[in-house]
């Protein structure tokens, strides 16, 4: 399919998906949702795709957040719709992918763009990545999902604490905190995600899909039971019988 605003590249087992919206910062507005959300749909249906990168052009910005004009004049209801819609679509849809995907946050990454990264299941940024949710300071609140993930990420205290203030933070800071799992030079950003995701993508994919659910479910009353019930499944499926069979053998088995 051809893109107008993100870029799709194929990397062996790895895929990288490139917001391409340069001149406003890589803002979300509605068209570049749709596309991100219809990527994610073509590469969990590839097999050759084990792992997704997410990151946005140049080294300003990974998503400077969503693109105010195009919602400025809402009311209530077509304000609750974007935001349903839009968790739905695209957020949502992140967090639970078959597949994993894992946010390269090169630079800026306020409000949505904070948002998507959050709905990622791991998030790598540059050493100059500012991130917030600033949305207080427009006399709004997260509405996708900000409000849910962030204290599951660093806290209720220290997600209230970023909310109400509305203030960036450093990617020093993030990873201090636990909204990032590492920090590198931009230079560097790209290529350190591409190792960990090929890491990645010679494990099982039947299992890390199987993981991705469980982890999903872990501040639930369902994730106990959950792990149990897909450690059992697991049992009966070749990715299974490769890797036990593989290590008895001393070898690296070929999921």
């Amino acid at each position: 399919m051809n893109y107008e605003n993100v870029l799709l590249k194929n990397e062996d087992k790895v895929s990288i998906i490139t917001i391409n919206r340069p001149e406003s910062l890589n803002a979300l507005n509605a068209q570049t949702i749709q596309e991100i959300s219809t990527a994610l749909d073509e590469l969990n249906t590839d097999s050759s795709c084990r792992v997704i990168i997410l990151t946005g052009s140049g080294e300003k910005s990974f998503v400077a957040g969503a693109d105010i004009k195009e919602f400025s004049e809402f009311g209530q209801e077509k304000a609750e719709e974007l935001a349903r819609n839009g968790q739905n679509l695209l957020f949502n849809k992140i967090e639970n992918m078959s597949k994993p995907v894992i946010a390269a946050v090169n630079g800026f990454a306020l409000g949505g763009g904070l948002e998507l990264a959050m709905a990622c299941h791991i998030r790598y940024a540059s050493e100059n990545a500012k991130l917030g949710l600033p949305e207080v300071t427009l006399g709004l609140i997260p509405g996708y999902g900000g409000t849910q993930r962030l204290p599951k990420l660093v806290g209720k205290g220290i997600a209230n604490e970023m909310i109400f203030s509305a203030k960036m933070i450093s990617a020093q800071k993030a990873k201090e905190i636990g909204l990032v799992n590492e920090v590198y030079p931009i230079e560097e950003l790209l290529t350190k995600t591409k190792e960990l995701a090929n890491l990645i993508a010679h494990n099982s994919p039947m299992a890390i899909s199987k993981a991705i659910n469980a982890v999903n479910l872990s501040d639930t009353d369902k994730g106990f039971d959950t792990e149990i019930k897909y450690f059992g499944e697991l049992f009966e499926m070749e990715d299974k019988k490769e890797g036990v069979t593989a290590f008895l053998e001393k070898r690296k088995p070929n999921f």
